[in-house]
Order: C-alpha cells, then structure tokens, then sequence
C-alpha cells in the first residue's frame, strides 16, 4: 500500500509562539499563515506486510537517530488510527526546503508525511481531521494542508481533539508575494523549542503577548478579506515585533536577530517611506520574510541582493494545499 503527496511549507503572519501541553503540542493562541509555492516536500510512504520496522530516507539519504524516530513515532499514530499496529513502512521524502532561507521543513515534511501515510494505509480523513493528525508532528504543519491562507484554532479541549487548522482564504484569492531574505548561515544558540519553552516559563512579556492574539487575528482577517495589503502587512509586521519582544523579557534572555536583521527591517521601512509597500515578519531565526505586492517584485528583489550580508533573495507566490499521486500496491 503505497501514497506520494506534496505539501508546502507555510509563514506565519499571527505568530504561534508558545504551548499549552508539549506533548499533544497543543498552542497557546490561534495562528495565521500563508503557503507558499516556492517550498515543498514531496514523501511516498509504502507499507508492506513483510516490513519489520520502519525506513526512512530523506533526498535519498538513509535516517537515523531523532529525526528517524519522529518519523516512526508518527507513523504509530497513523497506524493506531487504522487499528493496524504491526504495518510498517519505508518512506521515501525529497526536501525542496532550503533550510539556509529560514523556512523550517517541518512544516511541509510532517503535512506531506502525513498525508502519504494516512492515504497509503487506507484512511479517508476530511481536511480538519488531517490538520489534527499533522499537528501531533509538527504544530506549524497542521497549517501546511491547505493552500493560500490558513488559521490554526488552538482549540480548549485537554485531548487536543479541537485544535487543527481551517482555510481562510485560496491559493488563487489574491497574489500577495514572500521574499526570504537569505543571510549568512549561522546556527542558532537557542533552539525554537528551547526559546518557545523559556519564554512561556519566564517571561513577564508572555501574557501581554497572549491576550494581543485576538484583536490581530480579527484586524487581519478584515484586511484579507478587503485584499488591504497595507493593513495586513502593518498587522503581520506588529504581530513580529511583539513576538520578539518576549524574548527579551525571558530569563535569561535571548534574541534571535544579528546585524543584518536588523539592516534588513530598516531597509523595508525605508521602501515604505518611499512610497514602495512592503512589510518584514521574521520567525525563529535571524533570516528576514518581506511581504509585497506582485508590481513591486523587481523593486525588492534588487534592493536586497545589493544589501551587505545578504546571501540570496528567494520569492514565492501563494502555494496550493495538500496534493496526491497514490499507488496501490
């Protein structure tokens, strides 16, 4: 029983930044994203009777240690739901995710992985159960099974059964574009699990944040739904720096941004007071994203490729959700 699926990794606007239970990886707010076609992975998963255990390649390397073990663990999920408990697999996952530009592929590789398993086994999920199932991966991902713009509801049940991702808005609703901005690649101190931890457990900026959550969810979905690029934009941007300002509040603290960073938020507000357009949103990472309009797409990409420390400018449009090519074996 074999299933091939694609899915996309996605930019949180409305940030997720903070769980309620670690182990259901359940947030501690809604989140809003966009998918974007630009990154992607792509798994087979093929479960045959005569397996023992697992296999698991990535670009066609063979995986071990906790990586592997993320995957078998969630494929015991998947087979817990088919009631199929001694059905092993090898899964096949090709990255098109470059983790230099600062897009985690978890995202796309837990919503693909997910997908491929639970078709390949036998399961006929609806969108939301599907979103459930991929957040037990990775949280992010659960947002990764639709296209264009995504909410994920942190839902308030204790088993995690009300809290999955819902569309907002099509791939094809309207053409708002991503550039990563790539800087020179430098491994991160603290971890996006560590600093996600640290900050819920010491910092006094947490519970402002929390409680920001829902005025920004409704003001951009108000802009989404009016295509008010400079309201999202401005919301999406807002939204960051309140992130990032928990961080500096944690015990102790830590930041995520070095000097190009910085140069490159300075570089967009200086395109706004142009008259160009154009807002930053930045995750767990020194790496910057800019929102902009499709007309101005020659304008940001050579402002940045000409900006000391930036390695590479990549763009990308709105993605489309969850695909499939299935072969049954």
């Amino acid at each position: 029983m074999k299933a091939t699926a694609k899915a996309h990794t996605n930019i949180a606007l409305i940030k997720y930044w903070g769980k309620r239970n670690d182990s259901l990886i359940l947030p501690t707010n809604n989140s809003l994203s966009l998918t974007l076609d630009g990154f992607y992975t792509e798994t087979t998963v093929d479960f045959q009777d005569s397996l023992t255990e697992d296999s698991f390649f990535l670009n066609k390397e063979k995986i071990n240690g906790i990586a592997y073990e993320r995957v078998t663990l969630f494929l015991d999920l998947i087979r817990k739901i088919a009631d199929k408990p001694n059905l092993f697999a090898t899964v096949h996952s090709t990255n098109h995710v470059p983790t230099a530009a600062g897009f985690a592929s978890s995202a796309s590789g837990f919503a693909a992985l997910a997908a491929a398993g639970s078709k390949a086994i036998g399961l006929q999920l609806a969108d939301h159960e599907l979103s459930r199932l991929t957040r037990q991966g990775s949280g992010s991902a659960c947002r990764s099974i639709y296209g264009g713009f995504a909410e994920w509801q942190q839902g308030t049940l204790e088993d995690g059964s009300d809290s999955y991702a819902v569309p907002i808005a099509e791939q094809n609703f309207w053409d708002v574009r991503v550039a990563a901005i790539v800087l020179s690649a430098k491994e991160k101190k603290v971890s996006s699990r560590e600093g996600m931890k640290r900050t819920v457990d010491t910092s006094p900026f947490f519970k402002g944040w929390v409680d920001s959550i829902p005025a920004d969810l409704r003001e951009i979905k108000q802009g989404i739904e009016a295509r008010d690029f400079e309201k999202v934009g401005a919301v999406a941007e807002a939204n960051c720096l309140k992130m990032h300002a928990t961080t500096l509040g944690a015990a102790p603290p830590f930041t995520y941004w070095n000097d190009i960073t910085v140069s490159v938020m300075q570089t967009v507000q200086k395109l706004r007071e142009e008259g160009i357009p154009a807002y930053f949103t930045i995750d767990a990472g020194p790496n910057v994203k800019v929102l902009y309009l499709p007309e101005n797409e020659d304008k940001i990409v050579n402002t940045f490729r000409h900006l000391p420390g930036v390695t590479d400018v990549i763009v990308s449009k709105p993605g489309r959700g969850v695909t499939y090519t299935t072969e049954d074996e």
